[in-house]
């Protein structure tokens, strides 16, 4: 469910003229892949946090796009991502060098549903890439940004950024879902608690090249007051206080999310 008074305030805080985007109904295609009995049941438990549906088809994910995916992790979007692309398209898991090998093994055996895959790297410290430049049509990282920020190398967000631009083509899309700091707190958070402001993102991109198009509320929680004693991930998955106030966390539910959409002007 869209919550758009909480996005529109955020946009008026920034004096953004870029505002938040109606609803967008996901394509059969889309809503094919979320429902597929292929996806692991814990992860489709999760759907009513992440909103997998409302969010590709806000970034505009179609089934003919070379996708790239930037630190799928354990794969909970790869599941929706490959499939959608398997036909007529490409999927592309992009991670750093030290974390490739532990991409293939996510990806190992799964050919019979996910099709052809790539596993491109990164250097997180110099933004080299072996993703072809121009070759994506989006690239997607979602709750990524934050590990860039906490990163012992300061230069790691703006060489991503560049990296991400390098990668699309002209007119692509970068899709970025993130843990929302709110803009009044203090940025040093941004360095322990796993939240991010909206504006840090926007100012990466827009020094990368890319021209902010939009943003939904479709990932926005305002039950999530941003301020808990192991930061985001005091809430679920993670539940860092194991039992200490579990129930409390639980009803808060995952945390409140910006979803931006940028575009590599062409």
């Amino acid at each position: 469910m869209l919550r758009p008074l909480v996005a529109l305030a955020c946009v008026a805080a920034l004096g953004s003229a870029v505002g938040t985007a109606q609803p967008v109904s996901p394509s059969r295609e889309i809503a094919a892949a979320v429902a597929s009995p292929s996806r692991t049941p814990a992860n489709r438990e999760r759907d009513r946090y992440r909103h997998p549906a409302e969010t590709l088809a806000f970034f505009g994910v179609l089934p003919t796009h070379t996708v790239v995916e930037f630190s799928p992790g354990a794969g909970w979007y790869t599941e929706i991502l490959a499939p959608l692309v398997k036909e007529r398209g490409r999927y592309v898991a992009w991670t750093s060098t030290a974390g490739a090998e532990r991409t293939r093994t996510m990806l190992a055996g799964k050919s019979a549903v996910y099709g052809a895959t790539t596993v491109a790297t990164m250097d997180f410290a110099t933004g080299a890439s072996t993703v072809a430049p121009g070759s994506a049509d989006v690239v997607l990282t979602f709750r990524n940004v934050h590990n860039m920020l906490m990163s012992p190398n300061p230069q790691a967000p703006a060489g991503a950024f560049a990296a991400f631009y390098a990668a699309l083509k002209p007119g692509g899309v970068l899709g970025v879902v993130d843990h929302r700091l709110p803009e009044e707190m203090d940025s040093a958070l941004e360095k322990s608690s796993g939240y991010i402001k909206r504006s840090t993102v926007v100012r990466l991109a827009e020094q990368a090249g890319f021209k902010l198009a939009g943003e939904s509320a479709v990932n926005a929680n305002p039950k999530d007051t941003h301020d808990h004693p192991e930061g985001v991930w005091t809430l679920p998955p993670t539940f860092a206080l194991k039992d200490v106030d579990r129930a409390k966390y639980a009803a808060i539910g995952e945390s409140d999310r910006f979803t931006l959409k940028f575009v590599k002007p062409r």
